[in-house]
């Protein structure tokens, strides 16, 4: 799969959602988190990407009760992807390939969900295998916010060819 920056004129824009268990706490990871989230607009705007938004969901209640809030969450049709540390790793250039073709594709959503701190629910497992991780290790679900947002704009300055991404 090449590397493709154009938008397809028959279809809308993609919009792309991080949905996560917990509230973001003020703070330097809530604030570059919404940083990157706010870059990525001008950029990826002109891609047909529109933009990142920040949805979370109440914890609480152990796995089964905050699966069902994010079930709640995820449109209808989207294409989701659950961060799991036991997914594959993808590169950069892999993530910007994939959201291209999946816009090219006429997808309308999508969705990277953070779990909460007990994991993903039985239902959640179910509904949505496809994973994505950011290595094996275990990170705090606010570095995971701000690194996921952080990739996202990259994933649309690679599309856009900025010179955000050197490698």
């Amino acid at each position: 799969m090449g590397l493709r920056s154009h938008r397809s004129p028959q279809f809308g824009q993609l919009k792309l959602s991080i949905l996560a268990v917990g509230p973001t706490k003020s703070g330097p990871e809530h604030d570059l988190a919404h940083d990157y989230c706010k870059r990525f607009g001008p950029v990826g705007g002109p891609l047909g990407l529109s933009g990142i938004e920040l949805v979370t969901v109440k914890s609480g209640g152990g796995r089964d009760k905050e699966g069902a809030r994010l079930l709640e969450k995820v449109p209808k049709d989207a294409r989701v992807l659950r961060l799991d540390e036991h997914g594959p790793s993808w590169t950069s250039v892999k993530l910007a390939e994939k959201i291209s073709f999946w816009r090219d594709e006429g997808e309308r959503a999508l969705v990277f969900i953070i779990g909460g701190a007990e994991g993903y629910s039985d239902a959640v497992l179910k509904a949505y295998p496809a994973t994505l991780a950011f290595g094996p290790q275990t990170w705090p679900h606010l570095l995971v916010r701000t690194m996921l947002a952080e990739q996202l704009y990259r994933a649309a300055s690679i599309l856009a060819r900025t010179p955000y991404h050197k490698a």
